[in-house]
């Protein structure tokens, strides 16, 4: 087990060593005036060569290089000149409601896709395995901006144009407001971003349960007079988990692209429209930033997710895998 997350912790800091090395290539060494480049276009001449002393691009290249990682690990990701804030600092600011999207949207496609993809395997066929069939084929087949504009027209447009709110339309409150209010807030983000990975989900769950209740092991299991709910449960559930959270590893790569898309619909001040900001504004060390905290967070989930694969795998805990 040591040897395999030995192995998982160096391929991880190798991705983010060659991520840095990309974003400095890109940024600094590509042709052009980075110190321009960083402090934008309408930004004096002084203050073009401020940022050129701050930044040390008169050393050689790799003692640049050297510098921007150092800083990086530091946590020092750079400087606004259009915000006049740390980059950290703006990054802080908006990451709150970013992790309570993305966290809150992992729970609920994980708490829907399940248990309906259970449901589904159990009878093949049955009415119940139809209408997780349909669920499926809906979730799969919308956007998530397309649910969230639903989500908005029906549980939020209609129910004002009746004269009651049953969901506010967006924004983000702090969970240090309360709870209840945190996450009647994000309701609907989180309904508009979880749905069509819970339908993902239950299609593989579906899948993989089909397979593994037609194996010998659980016709001996039934054979001894265990009840369906153990047999499904505690036999067939804990085989499917392994690849459920093989799955998951990949998903959360691409969760913070389907978040951005989430954050303009409602309107949440997010990473996800601080990165769209930037963008448009040309705000180099912001979304040089970003990149850097959304390849560290990836690689971080993902060795939670070996180790969870860890925990459910007994062939890696022996060294068999």
């Amino acid at each position: 087990m040591i040897g395999f997350l030995a192995k998982r912790v160096g391929f991880a800091a190798l991705v983010l060593f060659l991520l840095s090395a990309f974003i400095f290539l890109l940024f600094f060494v590509a042709p052009g005036d980075p110190a321009r480049l960083v402090a934008g276009e309408r930004a004096s001449d002084a203050q073009v060569q401020q940022v050129r002393e701050n930044l040390g691009l008169g050393k050689p290249v790799l003692a640049q290089y050297g510098d921007f990682v150092m800083r990086s690990l530091s946590g020092d990701l750079g400087f606004s000149y259009r915000n006049q804030q740390p980059v950290l600092t703006l990054i802080q600011q908006r990451m709150p409601a970013t992790i309570s999207l993305c966290a809150g949207a992992v729970v609920m496609w994980l708490l829907l896709g399940i248990p309906i993809g259970i449901m589904s395997a159990r009878k093949p066929g049955s009415l119940r395995d139809r209408l997780g069939q349909v669920f499926i084929l809906v979730g799969v087949s919308f956007p998530s901006f397309v649910l969230g504009m639903a989500a908005l027209y029906c549980l939020y447009f209609l129910p004002r144009q009746a004269g009651f709110t049953l969901f506010p339309a967006g924004s983000y409150k702090p969970i240090s407001d309360g709870v209840l209010d945190w996450a009647w807030h994000l309701v609907l983000p989180w309904l508009s971003l979880a749905l069509t990975s819970a339908a993902i989900y239950a299609r593989l769950t579906r899948g993989q349960m089909l397979e593994v209740l037609g194996e010998d092991y659980i016709r001996t299991a039934r054979a001894k007079g265990l009840k369906e709910r153990v047999v499904v449960f505690k036999h067939g559930l804990r085989a499917v988990l392994t690849p459920l959270t093989t799955q998951l590893g990949a998903d959360v790569a691409v969760l913070l692209g389907g978040a951005i898309v989430t954050e303009q619909v409602f309107g949440l001040q997010g990473i996800g429209s601080l990165a769209v900001q930037a963008v448009n504004s040309q705000d180099r060390p912001v979304i040089i930033g970003i990149v850097l905290l959304a390849g560290f967070f990836i690689v971080v989930a993902n060795i939670v997710v070996d180790l969870l694969y860890v925990a459910l795998d007994p062939r890696v805990r022996t060294g068999a895998a």
